[in-house]
């Protein structure tokens, strides 16, 4: 056993990171099965991710073309005029912005996806104990929650744990309670004992399945005791919320629930997801139409947006099931397989960035995954969102700032003080997720946007 030196209430704890001033957010949860979960796991999913791209979209042009990003049809196809294409935007960008934006765009976002795919492929890791591992004997669970607790340290020690991380427990219902619980315990004990630096303060538990405040409550005190236990701050473990069944949005007397289940947490709920087949299982849709943009999942998103309105809590939406996997895998592949591996990669990369896209639309900057292949398509969406709208806010916000106090006309587009906010949490947004960084912002704008929020 390693020496232990976890944070007490007098020592001072690593703070929460922050980018631009703001606090960090991540834009997705990878989940993963704790039998399978080890310190390299997410080095890992990285590689296969970079992968994923060298393989099936050896260049940005390839790449916009199967995310459908817009321009991406005016973009040459014959691989000789791509890297003439390719090296003039590496030797005068701008110049080729204001030619030709497309290219300048799918040539951006393919690079910056690149990258933060090599430097930073998950920015935040759940080790699943629930619906990604399935019902096993408490033997088999009680090994896999001191492994994966032991693993997760081994990456706490040596500094190279994601940026959020946690595991997630069975529910707290009468069926799995006495084990949700176990596996709560023997995680936390084992993994306090592992680590040798000071606690994260990026840990967090994901509690599925809630139907009351009672199951929130129940482990918020457990999670107090082990905190008083370690000397640990009070809050140091963070809880996620998943509204997954009707009940939990609304309860049985028509009452909106879910503000409810997050104040019943006193402080320590950092984040509500979504999960969107159970949901729609639980109001009788069919399996074929049980999908993440189905109606009655914006319905429920929606709920969840007007309920949780200056809660303090991140709002994170559900998962695309269909995987940018090939559907052929032998050693020699004909070139018409090679070409159906294509195809299914680049129509799941699809489905998923249209996803990705929609839910950042409604507001919910963060998502799930659930296989490295999807990554690629998780950040390109990320950076073409805001990307694409960079300049032309810019110009919006310059607008207001410019006439001050007075709403203003920007092209067609009118401008008062409610959308000026949305203008900032456009940008504010789109730093603390990397798609620009705070220099760049206040190049284009004019100023700090802390300064103009």
């Amino acid at each position: 056993m390693g020496k232990r030196s976890v944070s007490k209430e007098s020592e001072k704890q690593t703070p929460t990171e922050t980018i631009g001033g703001q606090e960090r957010s991540p834009v997705h949860v990878v989940y993963g099965g704790a039998d399978r979960f080890e310190s390299a796991t997410p080095m890992k999913l990285g590689r296969l991710a970079v992968a994923s791209v060298r393989s099936f979209a050896p260049n940005f042009a390839v790449f916009a073309g199967a995310l459908r990003l817009r321009g991406s049809e005016h973009l040459p196809s014959f691989p000789k005029a791509v890297k003439q294409l390719e090296a003039e935007l590496k030797a005068t960008p701008e110049k080729i912005r204001h030619q030709d934006h497309g290219a300048w765009f799918a040539w951006t976002v393919y690079n910056k996806t690149i990258e933060k795919l090599k430097r930073e492929a998950i920015e935040d890791f759940r080790i699943d104990f629930e619906d990604g591992y399935g019902f096993r004997s408490d033997e088999e669970e009680d090994g896999h929650a001191i492994s994966a607790s032991s693993e997760l340290a081994t990456l706490i020690n040596k500094g190279r744990n994601t940026p959020f991380c946690g595991f997630r427990i069975k529910p707290l219902s009468a069926a799995t309670k006495e084990r949700a619980l176990r596996t709560l315990d023997l995680f936390l004990k084992n993994l306090t004992e592992k680590i040798i630096v000071h606690f994260p303060t990026n840990l967090l538990v994901t509690l599925p399945k809630v139907t009351s405040a009672k199951q929130v409550k129940e482990l918020c005190k457990r999670l107090s005791s082990f905190e008083r236990k370690n000397e640990l701050r009070k809050n140091t473990i963070g809880v996620e919320l998943m509204i997954e069944t009707p009940d939990s949005l609304i309860d049985s007397r028509g009452r909106v629930a879910v503000r409810g289940l997050v104040d019943a947490a006193k402080g320590r709920c950092t984040s509500v997801h979504f999960g969107a087949y159970d949901y729609t299982s639980a109001l009788g849709i069919a399996a074929a139409h049980q999908d993440i943009r189905h109606p009655a999942c914006s319905f429920a998103r929606h709920l969840m947006q007007t309920a949780l309105a200056g809660a303090n809590v991140r709002l994170v939406d559900s998962v695309t099931t269909v995987m940018p996997v090939p559907v052929h895998r032998a050693d020699s592949l004909t070139e018409h397989q090679k070409a159906e591996n294509r195809r299914v990669v680049h129509s799941a990369w699809h489905r998923h960035f249209d996803n990705v896209t929609n839910s950042m639309i409604d507001g919910f900057y963060q998502s799930w995954d659930l296989h490295p292949n999807q990554f690629p398509a998780r950040y390109a969406a990320v950076y073409a969102f805001f990307l694409s709208e960079m300049y032309p806010q810019a110009a919006r916000l310059r607008g207001y700032i410019d006439k001050a106090a007075k709403a203003t006309l920007t092209g067609n587009m009118f401008d008062d003080a409610a959308s000026v906010a949305g203008l900032v949490n456009f940008f504010s947004v789109g730093i603390t997720c990397g798609a620009f960084s705070e220099d760049e912002v206040t190049d284009i704008v004019g100023r700090p946007i802390a300064e103009i929020a």
